[in-house]
């Protein structure tokens, strides 16, 4: 990881670089804001941020934002520092704020919540075993490489692996989620722009391609850029040069590319949504990622590995899983994969008594799957002409006030598919709490189309669950 450090704070900004370092963070220190932004456009990088709370935090983040340099800054203050203070660095724009002198704990995990990475693969099952063999004899090569798989497998960690096994292991690793950068920034992140490119463009910057140049560039989520993104890509795939926004002449590049998607990119191909070429560009060797539950080996190695880091960075004393709910672990069908079993198994840590982690401390996201019984079906339309709505959440995730619930099938007869489906896209965002990504993965739609679907509905005059909101 690599951690930009903005102002001095009388030295302890240099404790922080220090406790960064030995967290295996790559620091670079300057002084005043026009130097860190130098520092960006040329090229250098950062996962994060950490800005002395006394500069012009707001000035930062607009400066960032005009340029559509896409980097999370993290505030740092002295502890006598007042809360107002505090919180109108967060009101700028930074993400975190963090007292001074620095707790190694506190850094730790801070860097960790923003920008955490890491090249291990905790397992034990034959799944994952096939797979990492695979990655093992790919990774030297220079091949770009398609990682598919749910969401919530692992992929970004299997890029970072294939990439410390690979021959540009001491070059950078980049990633970029292209899902999560609005179209018309994620242009200029990913090649950069000449100055007075746009407005607010008011010196040169350079992109993550050139930044990753020796080195690996992982373009998360690729199924979501825009076609016309797609053409430009295919052209730096082919020619291994770049054209930054508004330069005048290509710029070469030595980079290998990976790739995630958590959709199907033939299906994308086939309804005209990816590009062909493009996709047989990316796709030279296809790793794809088991779900959780068709590794059932792992789930106890990774609850066991999860229960000992959430223990250690809560100050918690250490516990183990009892058999109960280790079984309990087991029977669940997982459908957030490794994501949500670390997010359970950090509820648990909090919630346990005991020195053991038993099932009343387990909250899972779903119910658990019913065996199946030879009671009847109510009849309802085909589930191939309607999709299934998610399983009813559990205490962990706060009741969507019955909306979620799909009718009758009788209900649905005289009804338009549109109505139907607006139903079903916004309840289904209801129950997962607004979050726009889960929603999409659950209902099998590129987050684009329902950013697009919502936009219509809001228009209409349908309310829609804003993030955080049932």
């Amino acid at each position: 990881m690599k951690l930009l450090i903005i102002g001095t704070l009388e030295g302890h900004m240099t404790g922080a670089s220090q406790i960064a370092i030995q967290r295996g963070a790559k620091v670079a220190a300057v002084d005043a804001i026009d130097q860190g932004l130098e520092h960006l456009r040329n090229g250098k990088g950062a996962d994060v941020v950490l800005i002395d709370v006394r500069l012009n935090i707001e000035r930062l983040c607009k400066a960032l934002l005009a340029e559509r340099i896409n980097v999370p800054v993290v505030a740092c203050g002295m502890d006598g520092t007042d809360a107002q203070t505090a919180a109108a660095a967060i009101r700028a724009g930074a993400k975190e704020y963090i007292p001074l002198p620095p707790d190694p704990e506190l850094i730790a995990a801070v860097l960790e919540a923003v920008a955490e990475e890491s090249t291990s693969i905790i397992h034990s099952d034959p799944a994952t075993k096939r797979v990492i063999k695979l990655a093992d004899q790919i990774a030297p090569s220079d091949a770009s490489v398609l990682i598919t798989g749910q969401s919530g497998t692992g992929k970004e960690v299997m890029a970072r692996y294939i990439h410390a096994k690979s021959r540009r292991a001491t070059g950078t690793f980049v990633a970029v989620n292209c899902a999560a950068i609005p179209e018309n920034l994620l242009e200029s992140e990913l090649f950069g722009h000449e100055k007075g490119a746009f407005s607010g463009a008011i010196a040169r910057r350079v992109g993550k391609f050139e930044e990753a140049n020796g080195g690996t560039l992982l373009l998360d989520e690729v199924s979501e850029m825009d076609p016309r993104l797609q053409a430009k890509l295919l052209r730096a795939l082919q020619e291994r040069e770049i054209d930054r926004v508004g330069g005048s002449k290509p710029v070469k590049i030595d980079v290998r590319i990976l790739a995630t998607s958590n959709r199907n990119l033939q299906d994308s191909v086939k309804s005209g949504e990816f590009r062909e070429d493009l996709y047989y560009r990316l796709n030279v060797v296809n790793l794809d990622l088991p779900s959780l539950a068709e590794r059932p080996m792992d789930i106890p190695l990774l609850a066991s590995y999860f229960v000992k880091k959430y223990t250690e960075a809560n100050g918690t004393p250490a516990r183990t899983l009892s058999a109960e709910a280790s079984a309990m672990l087991q029977a669940y069908h997982w459908p957030g994969n490794v994501r949500e079993l670390e997010n359970t198994m950090h509820r648990a840590v909090l919630l346990a008594s005991g020195e053991e982690i038993d099932p009343d401390a387990i909250l899972l996201t779903e119910k658990p799957r019913a065996p199946a019984t030879n009671v009847a079906p109510v009849l309802s339309p085909a589930p191939s002409s309607v999709p299934h709505a998610p399983s009813a959440p559990m205490q962990a995730m706060p009741d969507a006030g019955g909306q979620g619930d799909a009718p009758a099938g009788g209900a649905l007869v005289g009804r338009t598919v549109a109505d139907v489906e607006r139903d079903l896209i916004i309840d289904t965002l209801g129950h997962y709490l607004g979050n726009r990504t889960h929603a999409a993965n659950i209902l099998g739609i590129s987050i684009r189309t329902l950013r697009n679907k919502l936009k219509q509905y809001s228009e209409e005059g349908y309310a829609v669950p804003a993030p955080g909101e049932s």
